[in-house]
């Protein structure tokens, strides 16, 4: 992101009573504001500019928020918001679970929605620490590599893995043999804690299980801990890319 031009906001929200004056808002606190009133039209937008964050209506006709939501993380590996309204509780947790990076529902305080969006931001932009920053993780010849979000089993196979499922990996590699409650894990992944989406680590965990465990019955890795969470029961490394 270049430091000396200001932030650019993609807004996609049919609802023009909301979408304008939202737009002149954050304006006013010195975002670059992109609006679009459809899918169609901001995927036409995206193939001319990249914006920094997108602030994504679930509801829209046509193609709907979540497909888009789809695209925009997988594809252009873009941060992006849902703008959700009060009764789209399941649609936040598959929002959630494809790897939008939070969400603001309707009615939402601006300044609000403003302090998420920076909060977003420096998480996105978040430089590496180090040299450890770039080693890949592996763990009962798994291998995990976050450059280029890539899982590989024992054999050698690449496994296919969605954004989400990356996150709450990386999230398990990172605090290996630890009990972690489903808010510390959610806080992890989606930077943020919300006991509403305590559902939403659970079908995390269990696609996981389906991807690394000999036997989703009985889990070796990933394990439950009554009470208090899941335990990721391996012994993690880092090793280079180069060597995995």
């Amino acid at each position: 992101m270049n430091e000396t031009a200001p932030t650019t906001l993609l807004l996609v929200d049919d609802e023009a009573t909301l979408r304008e004056p939202l737009a002149e808002y954050l304006t006013g606190q010195g975002f670059d504001v992109r609006e679009a009133e459809s899918a169609a039209a901001a995927r036409s937008l995206l193939g001319s500019e990249t914006p920094d964050l997108v602030l994504l209506d679930i509801m829209m006709p046509g193609e709907d928020g979540l497909s888009l939501c789809r695209h925009l993380v997988e594809a252009r590996k873009l941060p992006v918001i849902l703008l959700t309204a009060k009764g789209e509780a399941m649609d936040r947790i598959i929002g959630l679970e494809i790897g939008a990076d939070d969400y603001v529902t309707k009615p939402f305080e601006p300044r609000e929605l403003v302090a998420r969006i920076r909060s977003v931001l420096r998480r996105a932009d978040r430089a590496p620490e180090g040299p450890a920053e770039e080693l890949a993780y592996r763990f009962e010849g798994w291998t995990l590599d976050p450059l280029k979000r890539r899982l590989t089993d024992p054999d050698g196979t690449l496994v296919p893995i969605s954004t989400a499922e990356f996150r709450m990996l990386r999230a398990f590699c990172d605090h290996p043999r630890r009990v972690l409650d489903r808010d510390q894990l959610l806080d992890m992944v989606q930077g943020r804690e919300a006991h509403l989406f305590d559902r939403a680590v659970d079908n995390q965990v269990s696609r996981l299980r389906r991807k690394i465990e000999a036997d989703t019955k009985d889990p070796q890795l990933i394990q439950t801990v009554r009470g208090g969470g899941y335990r990721f029961a391996a012994d993690v490394t880092r090793v280079a890319p180069d060597d995995t």
